[in-house]
Parts: C-alpha cells; sequence; structure tokens
C-alpha cells in the first residue's frame, strides 16, 4: 500500500456532515470544531476570507479546495473584521446532506465535508500535515472537479440514498485533493507529508511503506533515492523534522499497535511482521518509542 493510503487507513476518516454552505452579505464564522477532525471544503461561487493562527489570510476564491487537518482555529468570513459566530452553532451535524443558508445566501457558496478520524494515532498524525492544503480545482482537474459537481448534485436533488453517496464522495473529494496538492511540490512544509511531495524522498519513503520489514539502514535508503548517505540523512531530516530510522520505527510502532488492538497474532509474530528478529528487540524498541509495553498498550 501506498504511504498516502497506508496514512489515511489509520486515521480512518469517516465523513461526519457532508453539506453545502450558503452565506451572503456580511458574515463570519470561526471554527470552533476541528479538533480531531479534517475539513475539507471547495468554493463553488464568490470569495471569502480565511485566517489561522500564525499564519497569513487566504483569500479564497471559486475553483479553490481547501483542507484543514491540524485541528487549530480558523477563521473564515467575507470580512476578517466582521465579528464571528461559532461554526458549530450555525452548521449543524443533523443536516447533513442539506445545504444551509446563511446570512441570507447569495454570495458565497460551500460545498464540503467534515471527517471524523478514529485512528489510534490520529493527533500524531493530523500534527506532521500542513494546517492548510490549498489546490485549484480548474484546468485540468477532472477528478476533483467531478466529485465537487456530483455531491453538488446529490445536495441540491436530494434522491433516496443522497446523503450516503454524497459522504462517498466526499472521500473522494478530499483523497484527490490531497494528490494534487503533493503533486504541486512547492511547498515548504515540514513532515512526512512534504518528504512524499519531494521527488527525491518520495521513493525511500514508498519502499519504507512497501515493505516495513524489510532490514533498512540509512545506506539502503539513500540508494533508493539516488543520493549519498549523508545528503540523503540530511534532506530527510530538514523535510520531515526526524532521521530516517526514526521514522521508520516510528511507522513500525504504529502498525504494531494496529495488529496489537485489532489482530489475534502473538508478539512474536507481530515482531517479525515490523521488522524485529526477537520478541525481546521489539519489546524494547516499541516501549522506548510508545511509552508502554506492547503487552500493556
Amino acid at each position: 500500500m501506498d504511504p498516502l493510503s497506508e496514512v489515511l487507513s489509520l486515521l480512518k476518516p469517516r465523513s461526519y456532515i457532508t453539506a453545502g454552505f450558503d452565506a451572503g452579505g456580511a458574515w463570519a464564522l470561526t471554527l470552533d470544531d476541528l479538533a480531531g477532525r479534517i475539513k475539507c471544503y471547495a468554493v463553488i461561487k464568490g470569495t471569502c476570507w480565511l485566517s489561522m493562527q500564525g499564519s497569513e489570510p487566504v483569500q479564497l476564491q471559486a475553483g479553490d479546495c481547501f483542507v484543514l487537518p491540524s485541528g487549530r482555529t480558523v477563521r473564515i468570513g467575507s470580512d476578517l473584521g466582521v465579528e464571528p459566530k461559532r461554526a458549530s452553532e450555525v452548521l449543524d451535524p443533523n443536516r447533513s446532506g442539506e445545504v444551509v443558508t446563511y446570512n441570507g445566501g447569495g454570495d458565497v457558496f460551500l460545498v464540503g465535508s467534515r471527517f471524523e478520524v478514529n485512528g489510534r494515532h490520529a493527533e500524531v498524525l493530523l500534527q506532521t500535515l500542513p494546517p492548510l492544503m490549498q489546490v485549484e480545482t480548474s484546468g485540468d482537474r477532472a477528478r476533483l472537479r467531478g466529485s465537487i459537481e456530483l455531491m453538488m448534485e446529490e445536495l441540491r436533488d436530494a434522491r433516496p440514498g443522497s446523503s450516503l453517496v454524497a459522504q462517498q464522495l466526499a472521500h473522494m473529494m478530499l483523497v484527490q485533493a490531497l494528490r494534487l496538492y503533493l503533486a504541486e511540490q512547492s511547498h515548504s512544509d515540514i513532515g512526512w507529508f512534504a518528504a512524499l511531495a519531494d521527488p527525491q524522498l518520495s521513493g525511500p519513503l514508498n519502499a519504507i511503506h512497501a515493505n516495513p520489514a524489510h532490514p533498512w539502514t540509512v545506506q539502503k535508503l539513500a540508494t533508493q533515492a539516488g543520493m549519498s548517505r549523508s545528503t540523503f540523512a540530511e534532506r530527510f531530516r530538514q523535510r520531515t523534522g526526524e532521521t530516517p530510522i526514526a521514522y521508520l520505527t516510528r511507522w513500525r510502532m504504529m502498525l504494531a499497535c494496529e495488529k496489537l488492538t485489532h489482530g489475534g497474532d502473538t508478539l512474536a509474530r507481530i515482531a517479525t511482521s515490523v521488522g524485529y528478529e526477537s520478541e525481546h528487540a521489539f519489546n524494547t524498541a516499541f516501549k522506548r518509542v510508545m511509552g508502554v509495553s506492547p503487552r500493556r498498550y
């Protein structure tokens, strides 16, 4: 499985509310419902501003798609000088599959979904993603644009099963937006996602995720990247914030956690499946990274 698919499988994103938002006049919302969640929305009509703690405000225009995975406080509105209301009071989760009209509507229209993430390592994984991922849906972005248009159709027509279909389309929209963001390769983000967007590091990352039990060394991974050992190690550290072996070990432990909680394998088999020759070596590494023994976990 490729790295993006694997990480999303650990996050287990579930579309909790998929809806349209039609706003008019002067308006602003504080998105206070982001902790432990991912928002993915597209601007269908009009423009609006988005501001986030620690970042410059961004103007979103029709055709923009944006993903918010970090849980930081975000404000969105027609004018950032407008006193905001809390999104949790305006966007009723019980109205999934509908279009919410706010302040009369007519000026800005957004469509998208909020995803609950249920994986045990959700907080750690979300913190490694860029706080804002913005892509355009115009031009040759036909797949993303197609998912958005189909979602709008389901929300508009409200046919039997529309809510479920819209949720499935929301998952496609999320993955396609992440793909496009990765393909742009012009970001200065730090984390595994940034490394995946780096053409010189994507090969080693794919190798790790394809075969995490392999006895990887920095030299072997450098060979995958076509770089010298020292150059690769430094570039990996700069892009991810950790060493290649630290990343490999942490990923192995996350996979082991899934096996410990959702499978019936013995510790010895789990140890072998994530690259350890003995149960003792696995126990030592697991306790160092996770803070508890595998059995206690």
